[in-house]
């Protein structure tokens, strides 16, 4: 039997008025936003849907955002009866596929990712660190790109997206560095990101000592749905290896190739991205061109994927 996946947008997907079309005309939608909205203690669909995008782009305010539209749009598929064979979530998406798995309550998740949007924030003034894409290089390439740069700063591979893209991520000199060397070395592109700080990198080491006292504090339950790790790229098998790779997670390379691979072993055929944008279909795609990609982030995508996979 085929199997299908759902996989989690991470930050960077956001955008003003993202989920509201699943906010009016779904009850479980509204719901999964005014639960955030009380717990969280301002109203984040306001946020969501008008913005300003200036304040929904900061990063402790991005990350419940993200999590509270992805697992609205992940409610309607779950009461249609539609539930996948395994889930994975790029950064940020990880703690919505948690959610999606059983393990963690979104109540709890909720004001658990708003501090770790601050502790990211604050682990490295702004405009110390930052993140570029590499664009056409191998991983072995790009690991040369980091060698040839770290004489001027800290520069660390954070993201192996797909094939020909990786991001890099570190200090602002060394992540310029690495895009002049990237592109002498043969990259397509070497894009510098529009992001708060250098993420997925050692450089994130407050932000784990923070985050690694919150994890306690959160309580675990039985996967009903398997998971893939960001970290490991393989299967979480227990509550102490969750909470391990929760904290690791931070400031450790996102494996997210490797873990659309494991899925394919695993035997699935069809993706569903859940959540805002479809910059994780793309990325898929470009591992396998033969899967089936859908995605749920408005009434028109939503119906797509009903339409090809049920409900």
């Amino acid at each position: 039997m085929n199997k299908i996946a759902f996989v989690f947008s991470g930050q960077g997907a956001q955008q003003v008025r993202m989920g509201k079309e699943l906010y009016d005309n779904f009850s479980e939608s509204k719901e999964v936003f005014d639960t955030a909205s009380t717990i969280l203690g301002y109203d984040i669909s306001r946020m969501c849907f008008e913005g300003p995008e200036e304040e929904l782009m900061l990063t402790y305010n991005t990350q419940p955002a993200v999590l509270t539209m992805s697992i609205a749009a992940y409610k309607i598929l779950n009461k249609k009866g539609i539930k996948p064979d395994v889930t994975a979530g790029l950064s940020l998406g990880e703690y919505s596929a948690l959610v999606c798995s059983g393990a963690l309550e979104f109540k709890d998740v909720v004001s658990f990712v708003k501090n770790r949007g601050r502790y990211m924030q604050d682990a490295v003034p702004y405009g110390i660190g930052g993140m570029a894409a590499i664009i056409g290089l191998t991983e072995d390439q790009v690991m040369e790109v980091c060698d040839k740069s770290k004489d001027v700063g800290i520069i660390e591979a954070a993201n192996f997206n797909c094939p020909g893209q990786i991001v890099i991520s570190g200090e602002i000199a060394a992540i310029d560095k690495g895009c002049e060397v990237a592109i002498q070395m043969g990259a397509l592109k070497a894009i510098k990101l529009s992001v708060s700080g250098p993420f997925h990198s050692s450089m994130m080491k407050k932000a784990y000592d923070k985050l690694v006292i919150d994890i306690e504090k959160l309580e675990v339950k039985q996967f009903e749905i398997p998971l893939i790790s960001n970290v490991t790229a393989d299967f979480i098998d227990n509550e102490e290896m969750l909470r391990r790779l929760m904290g690791l997670q931070v400031m450790c390379p996102v494996q997210w190739e490797r873990t659309i691979r494991k899925m394919i072993d695993f035997g699935v055929d069809t993706f569903v991205e859940i959540g805002p944008g479809r910059a994780l279909s793309g990325f898929i795609r470009k591992v396998d061109k033969g899967l089936t990609v859908l995605n749920v982030e408005d009434l028109k995508s939503l119906e797509k994927t009903l339409n090809v996979i049920g409900g």
